[in-house]
């Protein structure tokens, strides 16, 4: 068993009969989506709110029932991944392209665990690139703006095409190399016009699983 999947199969076991609970997207939350679609084949009730179309996908292929987000007034527990998380639970988020339906979740749910390998706890945020979602419109002119602030923007591509999120929007991934003041640079960012939402989760995690060598 992997890293990634004792730390997702050990987040399950937070997870109660009855519960509402949020479907992260990304290769850690894969392995709690299916360690959860085990637990309702042996009986547990559940209903997802999932967040991104793979996930869906996937919550579909496991047998648990999914409701729209506007059909769950409040999500008891949310379990997803997270790109890098510091000694005081700030993360990044957003490296597999979903961060704006991921805070979205995350930010109406009562409680939410975060599921990683231990290599991602990190002592400051930064060295993960920081997905920035933005609008279509005028997208080259937000990107000249980020690097005169020397952000140094990259446009996230796929097969030569850009990026397209479940939102259709793009994403741009800032290679910042550190991120002294996650506050400051979250207020930045969010003035620019053409920012939908960036990839900083501050204030949001409860329980952080990380998984080592050793132990979770």
């Amino acid at each position: 068993m992997n890293l990634k999947q004792q730390a997702g199969e050990r987040a399950v076991a937070f997870v109660e009969d009855g519960m509402v609970v949020g479907l992260g997207t990304g290769s850690t939350a894969y392995y709690a989506i299916r360690k959860l679609g085990e637990l309702v084949r042996q009986g547990m009730k559940i209903r997802g709110v999932c967040t991104s179309q793979q996930t869906r996908d996937l919550a579909s292929e496991c047998g648990i029932p999914v409701v729209n987000i506007e059909d769950a007034p409040s999500i008891d527990l949310t379990i997803d991944g997270a790109d890098e998380v510091d000694p005081v639970g700030q993360g990044i988020k957003g490296g597999g392209g979903a961060l704006l339906f991921e805070k979205i979740v995350a930010s109406n749910s009562r409680q939410n665990i975060w599921v990683v390998e231990r290599r991602k706890l990190v002592q400051q945020l930064g060295a993960f690139p920081l997905p920035v979602e933005i609008m279509p419109f005028g997208h080259r002119n937000l990107l000249r703006k980020m690097q005169e602030r020397n952000w140094n923007p990259v446009l996230r591509m796929t097969d030569d095409e850009i990026f397209t999120t479940d939102g259709h929007h793009y994403i741009v991934d800032l290679h910042l190399g550190s991120i002294p003041d996650t506050r400051q640079l979250d207020s930045v960012i969010r003035h620019l016009p053409g920012v939908v939402e960036h990839g900083l989760f501050l204030d949001t995690v409860n329980r952080v699983v990380a998984a080592g060598p050793d132990k979770v």
